[in-house]
């Protein structure tokens, strides 16, 4: 008994020692797996963040290739409204100079004719006499009534028999009088569209007016850089002694001329890049760039667009590259008169190197149109772009004056109306222009 008490007891100590210890067990693992827990949130907690920080720069990410499309869309909108506006503007202001010239010349027909008219005025007279002797009155007056004299002349043709020697003179005048009362009506008829012509070249003026001020504002975004390029020309300009010497220091701003060199080289390697297609392919894709309004790089290489310029304004050609100048010199570049207030568009396409007042030649522009190309253009009353600025052929640049503040082309040739002067510079020298001007453009400046 005593040996099984003894067993009993070790026994229950033993159970109560392995309870107590299994008792124990859960609390000692609970403690080791505490802190893996934590390291476990802490990392999803980690990704998440990270999640969230990808998410929100790929939508930053999206928004900015939106932002850029948007604006993308909004210059090739602005620019192709800008040359849309500029071409009417430009056709109105052809159809108004074709109608003020023929108009003009029927003036001056009429003119002579009335002056005819006058001269003769003893042989209408007998004419009208020997009428009035056959018993037609009233007779009419010469001028005031053209119509009523050229009916009485025809009547005194019926009644040559009757009157002799009377028929030829009366063909004679018969004729000047028909010729006098057409020129009357067509005059009237070309005055009133010339009213029309006039009133839809101020509404497209407007548009355009309008339009130019949105692409003005739209630069706001490179204002740091355009700013620098504007206050560099305006120096370069205090530190010029002549235009020579001007479109000289601007060529060699070192600045400048490697952003639109930088340029140029990219829009060229693309250009060779394109050259590897077939032939169809290349010409539609230079084609397609040539109408690219978003283009922020000459569509054609200068030196390949011989023979397909537009001139920057409707005109005449007054004066020609290797004429004769008043200094007993040669003309380096092409004059045109221009009717007042004639809108001056862009060339080709380009960097704007200068634009502003500079000396007796009024507001200047120069445009650099890459590979060692500039384009002057002198004696603009205002200018809509700014230095730094790229532009494309067609683009609005300025406009003309009235031609009353006189510049040095207008003084020189001693010219009314107001006067652009082109002039093109390759590595340093005046060229001659006419090789790239298109045919059609050459056929309109020579009248």
């Amino acid at each position: 008994m005593r040996a099984a008490s003894g067993t009993g007891w070790r026994a229950l100590v033993l159970a109560s020692l392995c309870v107590a210890g299994c008792a124990g067990l859960p609390a000692r693992a609970a403690e080791g797996a505490a802190p893996a827990d934590d390291a476990l949130a802490a990392r999803r907690h980690d990704l998440d963040a990270a999640s969230a920080a990808a998410a929100a720069a790929e939508a930053d990410r999206r928004r900015a290739e939106d932002l850029v499309e948007t604006i993308r869309a909004d210059r090739v909108r602005l620019n192709a409204a800008l040359i849309d506006t500029t071409a009417r503007v430009r056709a109105a202001e052809a159809k108004a100079s074709d109608t003020e010239t023929r108009l003009d010349l029927l003036t001056g027909s009429a003119d002579a004719i009335r002056g005819s008219l006058l001269s003769r005025r003893a042989a209408i007279a007998e004419i009208l006499a020997a009428l009035e002797r056959m018993g037609l009155h009233p007779l009419p007056a010469l001028l005031a009534n053209p119509a009523d004299v050229l009916r009485a002349i025809r009547t005194s043709m019926v009644l040559g028999a009757a009157v002799p020697g009377m028929r030829a003179a009366a063909e004679s005048l018969a004729s000047d009088l028909a010729e006098l009362t057409r020129l009357r009506a067509a005059i009237v008829d070309q005055r009133d569209a010339l009213a029309g012509e006039v009133a839809s070249l101020g509404a497209e003026r407007t548009r355009l007016a309008a339009l130019v001020a949105a692409r003005q504002a739209a630069q706001t975004a490179a204002e740091g850089t355009l700013d620098q390029d504007s206050q560099r020309s305006a120096e370069l300009a205090r530190q010029a002694t002549s235009l020579k010497d001007l479109v000289s220091r601007l060529e060699s701003d070192v600045a400048a001329a490697r952003r639109a060199a930088d340029a140029a080289r990219a829009a060229d390697a693309a250009r060779r890049s394109a050259a590897v297609a077939d032939a169809a392919g290349v010409e539609a894709k230079a084609a397609a760039a040539s109408h690219d309004p978003a283009r922020l790089a000459p569509a054609v290489a200068f030196g390949d667009s011989r023979g397909h310029l537009p001139l920057p304004v409707a005109g005449r050609a007054i004066k020609s590259f290797g004429a004769a100048d008043s200094y007993g010199g040669q003309e380096r570049g092409l004059t045109l008169a221009t009717r007042p207030g004639a809108l001056v568009t862009a060339p080709a396409d380009g960097w704007v190197a200068f634009a502003g007042a500079y000396r007796s030649y009024g507001q200047l522009l120069i445009l650099n149109a890459g590979d060692g190309y500039y384009i002057v253009l002198a004696g603009l009353v205002r200018v809509d772009v700014v230095p730094g600025q790229f532009v494309l052929m067609g683009e609005p640049l300025g406009t003309m004056g009235d031609g009353s503040v006189k510049t040095a082309a207008a003084i020189a040739l001693g010219a009314a109306q107001p006067v652009l002067y082109v002039e093109f510079r390759k590595d340093g020298a005046a060229i001659d222009p006419s090789p790239w001007w298109a045919k059609a453009e050459l056929e309109k400046v020579r009248g």
